[in-house]
């Protein structure tokens, strides 16, 4: 890998890992101040849609963690090219709306990164399994 394709695999996977454990102070400084997150799918679920900039993103992030527990997380392939970064895996997670497990489901993430932080989250999921479960 070149050194730009280098930095932006390691700051969205540093970013991927904040996020699992928690980390928000570590998640705010690897987020640009105009970062963009977008979560594709069945629109009836609460996390779906998106959300601009810092605060707005951590108050979505609170839905999305109201609604979704997550109980398995596992990267299975990840590529970057220039400033951009692929990441697919699977999941799974409880639904606490219904108390479902959704099973598992599989993901695909496409970042972007600008001065070693993070400026767009695009996130796919099996929407259709996860809805399943949320809707019970």
């Amino acid at each position: 890998m070149d050194e730009t394709t280098q930095a932006s695999f390691d700051t969205v996977m540093a970013f991927m890992g904040a996020m699992g454990s928690g980390d928000m102070e570590k998640m705010s400084a690897l987020m640009a101040d105009d970062m963009v997150w977008h979560n594709e799918g069945d629109e009836s679920l609460p996390w779906i849609g998106g959300a601009t900039g810092k605060e707005n993103i951590f108050t979505f992030l609170g839905v999305f963690s109201e609604n979704l527990q997550t109980t398995m997380w596992e990267n299975t392939d990840a590529f970057a090219s220039g400033d951009t970064v692929a990441v697919f895996g699977k999941m799974n997670g409880i639904t606490p709306h219904s108390g479902k497990e959704i099973g598992e489901f599989t993901f695909a993430l496409r970042a972007k990164v600008r001065d070693g932080q993070v400026v767009l989250w695009h996130w796919f999921e099996d929407s259709f399994a996860v809805s399943e479960a949320y809707h019970g």
